[in-house]
């Protein structure tokens, strides 16, 4: 009996961390503040050029933001890419419609959170 209830929560588990790996057209997301000065896995643009078009070298006014799974790029290495949109229907820093960001990998460093109802 014990083995069965142990069995089944470890399928349950993994039931669960699959389904965070499966990004779907519509999903809900958070973008987070980052561990460092910038975004590793999502492709923000760098600082330097967020001052050359005149607004201010700083990321503070992404994070918390919603965002939209818009798109979904699967590439033959296995990497999984989504595009993504603000749920405001904004832009980012002005002048950007969309953001490309590593799924798996932002959502493992924390840049990228998903939305529990």
């Amino acid at each position: 009996m014990k083995n069965l209830i142990f069995a089944m929560l470890f399928f349950s588990f993994c039931f669960f961390t699959n389904a965070q790996d499966n990004p779907k057209i519509g999903d809900e997301l958070i973008i987070n503040a980052p561990q460092n000065v910038s975004y590793n896995h999502i492709d923000f643009p760098r600082l330097n050029f967020l001052v050359k078009k005149g607004r201010l070298a700083n990321y503070k006014n992404v994070y918390g933001n919603k965002v939209i799974v818009k798109d979904i790029i699967n590439e033959n290495n296995g990497i999984t890419y989504v595009v993504l949109k603000k749920k405001n229907g904004k832009k980012f820093f002005g002048y950007l419609n969309t953001v490309k960001a590593n799924y798996s990998k932002s959502i493992e460093s924390g840049e990228l959170a998903t939305v529990t109802p």
